[in-house]
């Protein structure tokens, strides 16, 4: 090993990975320089080489690492770096002090001290996670819901808040439904006049707060409190909306976003000039002390998107950081934005709540599940507030593949796990303990990310990008944290390249994995066949499809393949036709034996004959993709465009491309025997 590789290895970036087993490929040097440059280190020649070697770790010398993982079962062992003699005092969350040393600590996030017989103290934050995150009590059918693309004939233009209340309602006690899963609702970065915002729920401003375009206007109520001028000002708006809504269930339109929020942003600027209540404006500076600082360092970007454009790489120079003196005095000045922004947020927050009340309240046994991403966008909120705490120049993807042969870049800066540990992991825990606020469940995107994630050079190809590690003990300590103080259950979803012993780990700490009906085969043996529903894991959440994968209906008739290749996204077509066509034979045969599905059975049987099987196996929780109820042939997102397809703007419609309203859906006998047909399979 040479002194890159050594230097690397000390710091969790790789020089080389096995794509698949027996095969191992070397990461260009350039990029291990770039990596380890994002992490602090100088490695670029010899003499920073031999430098930084001779430093040693970034931790040596210290009485204590940054930060710790504990049990709550077992007492703390004397961390290994400390001389003979020291002691160690536990400073609990409550504020209580004690010995760290003969019992075990308790569940959460503390502080250790330490003094050492010369003089030396050093603190450490100690994260104590349950034994495991909460499970579900029993077995639970959910819907998998775009909320964008469930709307109803009140909503304006896309699924919001009161959709997915009312939604929650019904499927909890008339559909028997334990649970929803649902897109990231996370705030995305505003567009700019004369271009189109990216759609993606993958690429937000802030995964901290919920975005305030999905708020049903009609439902806060200083709405209400409208005097007879506001309400005349507010017609147009209400008129404007309810185009919206028209052109997309009734002419057929892709869902405009942008129009909606600019809509609605107008119709919020009037309710919140309308004077609040004392409750309601109580109720608001209860919510903004509880939020803190990021809250106004969210609210503050987007006062100041407003004036300089979304991109704050390219504000004014004294803006570009959130604790600048020109930054604070450009707060007080728009201190009037600030707060619309706030409390938009606060809004926001309010019909969440009520959305996961409505979902309990119905009898689910889980209610809301809420989608984490993987990252944020570069240009927004979270990366302009945390800055210190993101790797710059670098971006999150993922390799080359047997689907991607040139890799993936997601446009994601990534967290640097130096940093994370010296802050003690308080922002990821402030984001997931946010997230599961209002939820039953948290369903982690790209769960292997907690362990390592593909770094890529600005610049770079994304095949010329590296793995770098993360602590996953104190990455999963966070995540069961945040999940055992609001009750949710996790969900991690862990489809592609997974590492030896990741799903074994995520298990231990009670995170669900994600099985997906297609993918669930024998891939070492001839054939592939079909698992047998017996062989499936208990600790997932088993579906036939995602919403980066093709409808039911769209694979049983092969217009996923039409699809793809008519958009340029297959080497071979007729090779896909045949591969497709080959494993459909193989699902059928599977559902016929079984009995399942009548080897004459149509389309709504083959479909009810994938979720049957999901039934038969042992899995926790089982997931029904809302569009395969009435049919729906297309795809929300195809990986790999854009402008060449309407990724996220696509409202839930039947086999002929009619959108399907809310209200439509519920009364939809369809969707009931489906429904049925996943709680009682049959033979």
């Amino acid at each position: 090993m040479d002194a890159l590789s050594r230097l690397a290895a000390t710091h969790g970036v790789a020089t080389s990975y096995a794509p698949s087993p027996g095969e191992s490929v070397e990461v260009p040097r350039d990029t291990v320089v770039a990596a380890l440059a994002a992490l602090g280190v100088d490695a670029d020649g010899p003499e920073a080489i031999r430098a930084a070697l001779a430093r040693g770790p970034r931790h040596a010398g210290r009485l204590l690492p940054p930060t710790l993982v504990g049990s709550s079962t077992r007492p703390l062992p004397p961390p290994g770096t400390l001389p003979a003699g020291t002691s160690l005092l536990l400073e609990t969350e409550d504020g209580e002090r004690r010995p760290a040393a003969g019992a075990p600590p308790p569940v959460g996030r503390h502080t250790l001290r330490a003094t050492a017989p010369d003089g030396r103290t050093a603190t450490a934050t100690l994260l104590v996670p349950p034994d495991a995150a909460p499970v579900a009590a029993r077995r639970e059918v959910g819907l998998m819901v775009q909320l964008y693309s469930t709307l109803s004939r009140r909503s304006w233009g896309m699924g919001d808040l009161g959709d997915l209340a009312d939604l929650a309602t019904w499927a909890g006690s008339a559909g028997g439904v334990g649970f929803l899963q649902l897109n990231p609702l996370h705030a995305a970065v505003p567009p700019v006049e004369g271009e189109t915002v990216d759609p993606s729920p993958y690429r937000p401003a802030t995964r901290r707060f919920a975005d305030p375009v999905h708020l049903r206007v009609e439902r806060v109520p200083e709405f209400d409190a409208l005097d007879p001028a506001g309400r005349a000002r507010m017609a147009p708006l209400l008129a404007r909306g309810d185009a919206l809504r028209r052109a997309v269930l009734d002419e057929r339109r892709p869902i405009d976003r942008d129009a909606v929020w600019a809509t609605k942003r107008a119709a919020l600027e009037l309710l919140h000039a309308v004077p609040p209540s004392p409750e309601r404006a109580a109720a608001f500076r209860r919510y903004v002390d509880s939020c803190g600082r990021a809250l106004t360092d969210h609210a503050t970007w987007c006062a100041l998107a407003e004036r300089h454009g979304p991109d704050w790489h390219r504000w004014p120079p004294g803006l570009r950081r959130p604790d600048s003196p020109e930054t604070e005095a450009a707060r007080r000045a728009l201190a009037a934005r600030v707060d619309f922004h706030r409390w938009l947020t606060w809004l926001t927050d309010e019909q969440l709540a009520h959305a996961q009340r409505a979902a309990t309240e119905a009898g689910m046994g889980v209610g809301l599940l809420h989608d984490l991403a993987v990252g944020v966008h570069p240009d927004g909120s979270d990366a302009w507030a945390g800055q210190d705490v993101f790797a710059g120049g670098m971006s999150v993807g993922a390799p080359p593949d047997a689907f991607n042969e040139r890799g993936q870049d997601w446009g994601l800066p990534p967290w640097r796990p130096d940093a994370l540990a010296e802050a003690g992991y308080a922002p990821y825990l402030e984001l997931a303990g946010a997230l599961a606020r209002h939820a039953g469940g948290l369903r982690v995107d790209h769960v292997m990310g907690q362990f390592r994630l593909w770094w890529i050079p600005r610049g770079a190809e994304p095949r010329d990008g590296t793995y770098v590690r993360y602590d996953a003990d104190a990455m999963l300590a966070v995540l069961a944290l945040a999940a055992h103080r609001a009750g949710a259950v996790l969900v991690g979803e862990d489809l592609g390249t997974v590492e030896s012993g990741v799903r074994e780990r995520l298990a231990e700490r009670g995170v669900a994995g994600t099985s997906v009906l297609w993918f669930e085969r024998h891939w070492d043996r001839e054939g592939r066949p079909p698992l047998e529903p017996a062989e499936w894991r208990a600790n997932c959440l088993a579906t036939v499809t995602t919403h980066d994968l093709p409808s039911t209906a769209a694979r049983w008739d092969g217009s996923d393949v039409r699809l793809r290749a008519r958009l340029d996204l297959l080497a071979d077509p007729e090779a896909a036709r045949r591969e497709a066509e080959e494993e459909l034979a193989d699902w059928r045969e599977t559902f016929v034996r079984r009995g399942l599905l009548a080897p004459d059975g149509g389309e709504e049987e083959r479909i009810a004959a994938a979720y049957r099987f999901l039934a038969l196996t042992p899995a926790r929780l089982l997931g029904v993709w809302l569009p395969d109820a009435v049919g729906d042939r297309r795809p929300q997102n195809v990986p790999g465009t854009w402008r060449e397809y309407p990724n996220w703007r696509l409202p839930v419609a039947d086999a002929d491309g009619r959108p399907v309203s809310l209200e439509e859906l519920t009364a939809s006998e369809r969707l009931a025997r489906l429904l049925a047909a996943v709680r009682d399979p049959g033979p």
